[in-house]
């Protein structure tokens, strides 16, 4: 069955850091682009971040560039999203893709 689960939201102070999984089953994991996008709260999902099949490249939206970091290891089916310097804007349920896949999304809260 294929499947992406991602993992790692939660609360965290402005300033702070968190780190995103996205776990993949049932397909080539390596074979596939893999990205990141977020949903604020009544707002429409955007594009975060995305890398290639082999992480040699990576793009990321202006809003997060320089403060977050994409990576994968493939042979663990994982992709990550580090995430530093958290601003209160960055508050949403984040999603992974691969393969026109799409997880349930984890949810991150920046608040003091």
């Amino acid at each position: 069955q294929v499947q992406i689960v991602e993992s790692g939201g939660g609360l965290v102070e402005p300033g702070g850091s968190l780190t995103l999984s996205c776990l993949g089953a049932g397909f080539t994991f390596s074979s596939w682009y893999v990205s990141w996008y977020r949903q604020p709260p009544g707002k429409e999902r955007e594009l975060v971040a995305s890398i290639s099949q082999q992480g040699f490249t990576t793009t990321y939206s202006e809003s997060v560039k320089g403060r977050f970091t994409i990576s994968r290891n493939n042979a663990k089916r994982t992709a990550y999203l580090q995430m530093n310097n958290l601003k209160t804007d960055d508050t949403a349920v984040y999603y992974c893709n691969a393969m026109d896949v799409w997880g349930e999304g984890t949810a991150v809260t920046v608040s003091s």
